[in-house]
């Protein structure tokens, strides 16, 4: 009978989940697409819409460029709460707006998804929700990568309109 010593088995496996664990733990606090830490979300929805292209000639080659989004905003519900379109503008029912500027970008998880995004907000208009937000994060993106065919010389100015979901935080230092 062959005698196992536990630690032998046991301290590598215990080593590797606490190394993964630690990456892990890590990788989420250094997630370029996270708000500081003095922010607070203040409202959470689920955009859906499309991410619009166009075929433009760029640097002697026909290629899709990004355009604007035009997305429907819903609350956990599936209510519709707003709007979300070019500038990057988020507009909620209310009647405020406020526009993003890009401060990070991140792969998404999903390769054919677009990027996480984390934006300061700026240029706040109305009285509602969105004069109070600081930030906005883009996460949890499926689809709305521009197409992979179909932008060639004979196909200048055409328009492709990719359907995506993506969840829009909006943060504020003020809970």
């Amino acid at each position: 009978m062959r005698r196992t010593h536990l630690p032998q088995i046991l301290g590598p496996l215990i080593l590797g989940a606490t190394l993964f664990a630690t990456a892990a733990t890590a990788a989420t606090a250094q997630n370029p697409t996270n708000p500081p830490s003095s922010q607070h979300p203040i409202l959470t929805v689920t955009g859906k819409g499309v991410q619009i292209y166009i075929c433009q000639q760029t640097a002697n080659v026909p290629q899709w460029v990004f355009q604007a989004p035009e997305a429907t905003l819903t609350d956990a519900s599936g209510k519709p709460v707003g709007t979300h379109s070019a500038g990057p503008i988020w507009k909620s029912n209310d009647g405020s707006t406020v526009k993003g500027e890009l401060l990070q970008k991140s792969a998404s998880p999903e390769p054919t998804s677009i990027p996480w995004l984390l934006l300061k907000a700026v240029s706040p208009s109305g009285s509602g929700i969105m004069t109070s937000v600081e930030f906005i994060r883009r996460s949890d993106t499926h689809g709305g990568i521009a197409p992979a065919t179909g932008c060639d010389a004979q196909h200048l100015a055409a328009t492709a309109r990719v359907p995506y979901t993506a969840t829009y935080t909006f943060y504020s230092a003020r809970p």
